[in-house]
């Protein structure tokens, strides 16, 4: 069950914690309705202008061009026409709501990051602390006897699964992640892939459909008065209404039917568009890829897995547990980075784990050596007041603690046990005044 730290601020007594849901308290950017029912991307504002160019066309077709074509045939293939228009576009919405309000295949989170291989929670150093312990960046996993490489999130602080990625706009890892998609306000993946291809394919027939039947309304009225088929197009409103529809059909199925042909490369390659534009496999066999039947059948014809995460559960309180000296834990595979993760979408930065007060960005011996030796004691006594109290903090990571769980760890970096090294040794040593003066508290980090 999904699990948080207590809250730090008192509650509402009026409210219980224990009516809290899982998508009150959700992590990621995404937005819920029905009460966790329906789960949507932070740009679900797009899906109304999606559902409006469906329906605004079809309105106009209905209107007049099919309601013309009722009165020529007087038969039931007059009724037809109205009949077969206003299915297809119900289809097309039921398709762009299964895909754009389910959860795609999103990875629940861990609460704490994992336990390195080969780490039985033994290990012990002097001085009562743990040693440092660095999760590898990356693994390696062989699919189908093809090498492929899985890589740590620290945002959900897990190692992916093949085919995995993190969208940096819902903020979420997510399954055999496609791409996300403006158009539907969601990310493709996993679990809505099926949809997402079936609602371009029907809305490549829908455009192709009253394309057609634009044409057959022009032809007829060209037809009945003898004119020509520049002349008709202009002769009744719902020739003009026709011609609009006809423009505007042909400029979609651009999209749409260019959409659905690359789709059913990538469906017969069995690749995703994010696979298909970071890794190019090809020069290189695709680990993923067992014949175009098979592929074909895997995709569109197998049963679709149930979700990972029950937005409606309710939340269970994690217990308060003890603060824990710093020292030692699991070093996440970024910390001490400041480089840039391109599947996150975002820049690492120190400023968040050191407190307000700091400039973000890397931090290095020179930094606090300035700060050092500006005398700043002398000058400036509420800045260097603020300095101790930074470095009278302990630094750790900004998960809680979880002393006495296995599964809790400590992010510390190396850089970051060196400076304190460094910074404490005058205070062994006796070297500056202003370094005798800090509170005896501060020579034990």
């Amino acid at each position: 069950m999904y699990t948080v730290p207590p809250p730090s601020q008192k509650s509402d007594p009026s409210s219980s914690s224990g009516d809290l849901r899982v998508y009150q308290i959700w992590k990621g950017n995404n937005i819920f309705f029905l009460q966790g029912w329906l789960i949507f991307g932070p740009d679900v504002r797009s899906l109304g202008f999606t559902i409006f160019l469906i329906v605004a066309p079809v309105a106009i077709f209905c209107a007049f061009t099919a309601r013309k074509l009722m009165e020529d045939y007087s038969n039931k293939s007059g009724i037809s026409i109205m009949v077969v228009i206003i299915a297809l576009t119900i289809w097309d919405l039921v398709l762009l709501l299964l895909t754009s309000g389910r959860d795609p295949g999103i990875i629940p989170r861990n609460a704490h990051p994992p336990e390195p291989e080969g780490y039985d929670g033994s290990a012990e150093a002097t001085g009562g602390q743990t040693p440092q312990l660095r999760l590898p960046r990356v693994k390696e996993v062989e699919v189908n006897g093809v090498p492929v490489k899985i890589k740590y999130c620290d945002t959900c602080m897990l190692y992916r699964p093949p085919r995995c990625s993190h969208c940096s706009i819902c903020n979420n890892c997510v399954e055999r992640f496609d791409h996300h998609c403006p158009w539907v306000g969601q990310c493709i993946g996993l679990r809505n892939y099926r949809f997402f291809f079936m609602f371009v394919l029907s809305t490549t027939l829908l455009c192709i459909y009253v394309f057609g039947f634009c044409w057959v309304y022009i032809k007829r009225v060209a037809d009945a008065r003898e004119i020509s088929i520049w002349k008709a197009m202009i002769k009744t409103p719902a020739s003009i209404a026709s011609v609009v529809l006809i423009v505007y059909t042909f400029i979609a199925v651009w999209f749409v039917g260019g959409l659905t042909a690359f789709h059913l490369y990538l469906i017969s390659t069995n690749q995703t568009t994010y696979e298909n534009f970071r890794y190019r496999y090809d020069r290189r066999a695709i680990p993923y890829d067992r014949g175009v039947l098979q592929n074909l059948q895997e995709i569109l014809c197998t049963g679709i897995p149930a979700s990972k995460n029950n937005f409606r559960a309710k939340v269970q309180m994690d217990p308060q547990t003890p603060t824990r000296p710093i020292g030692g834990g699991f070093v996440s595979p970024s910390m001490g980075k400041g480089t840039n993760d391109i599947e996150m979408g975002r820049k690492a930065t120190w400023g968040g784990e050191f407190g307000a007060g700091l400039e973000e960005g890397p931090l290095n011996d020179s930094d606090f050596l300035s700060v050092k030796e500006s005398g700043l004691s002398e000058d400036s006594p509420g800045i260097r007041t603020h300095v101790d109290e930074i470095r009278d903090r302990p630094v750790i990571h900004p998960q809680r603690s979880s002393w006495g769980r296995r599964s809790g760890n400590w992010e510390m970096s190396p850089e970051v046990v060196a400076l304190a090294a460094r910074m404490s040794e005058p205070n062994r040593v006796g070297g500056s005044s202003s370094s005798n003066s800090l509170p005896s508290g501060n020579q034990k980090l």
